[in-house]
């Protein structure tokens, strides 16, 4: 009986281990599931290959234009808030805005970990697509140990899913025949972007609220540690997104704001490459190397900004730059309707101010003379005289071109150097067209001033410098509001210069540790009016950190008879620094000591120098020691009342200084706190002060602020 229920049980063990084969191959088969790609670019810093991920989604729109149109060979997808397009086919990545050299473009899945750092390199796609499928069968056939050899003969091993490795070929021939595994140090394989270290941004808003350009000063480097303009600009974007984030959170979950653009203007590289530095070369001597060429690249951009030849460079090529980009940013942003900023560092403020000043503010011609204002006698679609310039100046043989580009009197009274560089007009005719153009302009000039009265009223509303060149000298050194329009006569010491028009009113114009008060006043104004303002600007910042060398205040220079501090930018987490609040603390206590203490040899003073009548002697002693005491507590009612009193920035806010209509009735000198450190030695940071607005949350929550205060939108909370 037991032996036959042992032979009927038999089958059974063998029915269920058949059923439970089954149940575990189908869930080791389940186990594989596909990888998710994600998008990586290629890029050079300090001379090393980085490969950088793409946002979330940005490597969402590449990975839907990869799946979706594999066929197109012109598919281009943008990227990084449309400053660079992605091309699919080439895999390279372009840059929109500013010259960059294209950088290759990687659908990542398989990585591996680098030599010499713990950054993580991806595969190429070919190759990932093999470590894939045999990955797949691996985990599939729970089959492990799988070597592969890449296209350069490099050695991986799939262990397991937890343990895959790589091994570098062996570069000289090994008589032991050594085996792969024994060959150098392993290297750590990862299978997906989530299994290795790497921070992946979550992307930028789509809505583009404000454009800000933002001029660069002196050198091609930037910031302490050398970094290019765009690196810098690409740094104060990142920190204007988080503020975005910290501060404008309610608005921004509201839907009511997206984000503000900065895009950076680069005139270094077009000034250093008219063949100046070649010019340079040659006269430099041999000796400190290092250091001469340091200052022929930077030092030196001050002195070309006041000579007339490349003064007119910079200003052509900072003014074209900046039109050039909003033309472009309107092109791939056609549903742009927010307002355009501009900002500027160190010279590049001073280059802007230059600018600004000399704009024209078309509401300003009421009297039906607004082309010649602009454009002098210049008509629109007056070919023939540029026909007659041209033959003036032996230089017939482009009137093809200029006739081709329809490029009338007009239009040539537009075009800078780089127009016609871009037409193919070379050097030499060039020069000879821009020097003409602009001496007739100066004629007219003249001859529209000699037919204005002298002392009449028409002379005191118009400025002292039209739109296309620099004022002339005048005798009164100041910037002055006369009439209806105020204007500025800050011809005294400025270069002449053929100032170009922006295509766009700015609305506010902020400058970081700027020299226009010194180059101010080295020109000869020694005070501003307070009824001038910027003719297209109507918003003026001056920041600047407090042990910046290079930066100057301007409100002195519009109020000179009243001493008062800068406006103290809060910090960008509320409150001031502490070791500012503890110096306040400290100073205030000490002069509450100091108070009391005069207060008190005041009064005993007094009372032994008194000499009282023997009749009243005891009242007079009665009476000193009552006005002691009452000294006293006066003293103390007053010590507790002024440790009660606000800080100085509340107390600049409740009793408002009249600086003027530069920053239409705003105050205009704000300064950032110092760091803890930095108190220590203001010596020591002095550079680092003039080079720290690019990552300055401070400097950006100010600019977000008051671009946004112009919606009507504003922070979340005040700072204090």
């Amino acid at each position: 009986m037991l032996a036959g229920e042992q032979q009927r049980a038999e089958p059974s063990p063998s029915s269920n281990s058949s059923s439970s084969f089954e149940v575990v191959e189908t869930d080791t088969a389940n186990k594989y599931e596909a990888v998710a790609p994600h998008w990586f670019y290629c890029k050079v810093i300090d001379s090393r290959e980085r490969w950088i991920p793409f946002s979330g989604q940005d490597s969402e729109k590449l990975e839907e234009a990869h799946n979706s149109r594999k066929d197109d060979d012109q598919l281009i997808v943008a990227t990084e808030g449309g400053r660079y397009d992605v091309h699919l086919k080439k895999r390279l990545r372009y840059a929109m805005y500013w010259e960059e050299e294209a950088s290759e473009v990687r659908r990542c899945t398989w990585f591996y970990k680098g030599d010499k750092d713990s950054k993580y390199i991806p595969y190429s796609e070919s190759f990932s697509e093999e470590l894939e499928e045999t990955y797949m069968i691996a985990v599939t056939l729970d089959e492990w140990k799988k070597k592969l050899e890449s296209p350069t003969r490099e050695i991986i091993i799939l262990h397991n899913p937890k343990l895959m490795v790589h091994y570098h070929p062996v570069t000289t021939s090994d008589d032991w025949g050594s085996t792969p595994t024994e060959q150098g140090r392993p290297r750590t394989v990862k299978r997906g972007v989530e299994n290795i270290s790497v921070d992946i941004p979550c992307g930028e808003p789509l809505q583009i609220d404000h454009l800000v350009f933002v001029v660069h000063g002196i050198g091609p480097a930037c910031d302490i540690r050398f970094r290019s303009i765009v690196q810098c600009v690409n740094d104060f974007r990142n920190v204007s997104l988080s503020m975005v984030q910290a501060h404008f959170k309610k608005a921004q979950e509201q839907q009511q704001i997206g984000r503000v653009e900065f895009l950076p203007v680069n005139w270094h590289s077009p000034l250093h490459s008219t063949g100046v530095d070649v010019d340079l070369e040659r006269i430099t001597l041999p000796s400190i190397n290092r250091l001469r060429h340091f200052i022929n690249d930077t030092i030196l951009d001050v002195f070309f900004y006041n000579s007339a030849t490349y003064c007119q460079t910079i200003v052509d090529t900072v003014a074209s730059e900046m039109n050039r980009l909003y033309q472009l940013f309107l092109q791939r942003n056609p549903d742009f309707k927010g307002g355009v900023s501009i900002a500027g560092h160190s010279l590049g403020s001073l280059i802007l101010f230059d600018l600004l000043i000399n704009q024209k503010d078309s509401s300003e011609d009421e009297n039906g003379k607004k082309e010649e204002c602009q454009m002098g006698a210049y008509e629109q679609g007056d070919t023939g005289g540029v026909k007659e310039i041209l033959k003036k100046l032996e230089l017939s043989e482009y009137y093809s071109v200029f006739e081709k580009e329809r490029v009338d009197m007009q239009a040539l009274a537009l075009c800078t150097e780089k127009d016609l560089k871009e037409m193919g007009i070379p050097l030499g005719p060039r020069m000879k067209i821009l020097h003409s153009v602009r001496t007739k302009e100066k004629t007219q000039d003249v001859e529209q001033q000699a037919r204005v009265p002298a002392g009449s009223d028409k002379r005191e509303d118009a400025p002292t410098a039209k739109s296309g060149s620099s004022p002339q000298p005048g005798s009164s050194g100041s910037m002055n509001g006369g009439g209806k329009r105020p204007y500025l006569d800050v011809g005294l010491g400025q270069v002449s210069a053929n100032y170009p028009q922006l295509i766009y009113k700015p609305n506010i114009f902020f400058a970081f540790g700027s020299p226009i008060g010194m180059f101010l006043t080295v020109r000869g104004v020694k005070r501003i009016d307070p009824n001038y303002s910027l003719p297209t600007c109507k918003g003026f910042f001056n920041i600047f950190h407090p042990f910046d060398p290079v930066a100057y205040r301007i409100e002195p220079m519009i109020v000179p008879d009243l001493e008062f501090e800068p406006m103290l930018l809060p910090h960008h987490k509320g409150r001031k620094r502490m070791h500012l609040e503890l110096k306040e603390g400290l100073t205030r206590m000490g002069m509450d000591l100091k108070n009391n203490l005069l207060g008190s040899l005041r009064i005993a003073w007094q009372s032994f120098t008194r000499s009282p009548l023997p009749a009243v002697e005891a009242a007079a002693t009665a009476d000193a020691e009552s006005e002691t005491e009452m000294s006293l507590k006066e003293q103390t009612v007053h010590s507790d009342a002024k440790s009660e009193e606000p800080s100085a920035p509340e107390k600049e806010d409740i009793t408002p200084i009249n600086v003027g209509m530069l920053n239409g009735g705003h105050r205009i000198d704000y300064v950032l706190q110092e760091k803890p450190i930095e108190s220590f030695n203001e010596y020591l940071f002095a550079l680092q002060g003039h080079l720290c607005y690019w990552e300055s949350e401070d400097t950006v929550l100010l600019i977000l602020k008051e671009i946004y205060q112009t919606q009507g939108i504003t922070l979340d909370q005040p700072l204090q």
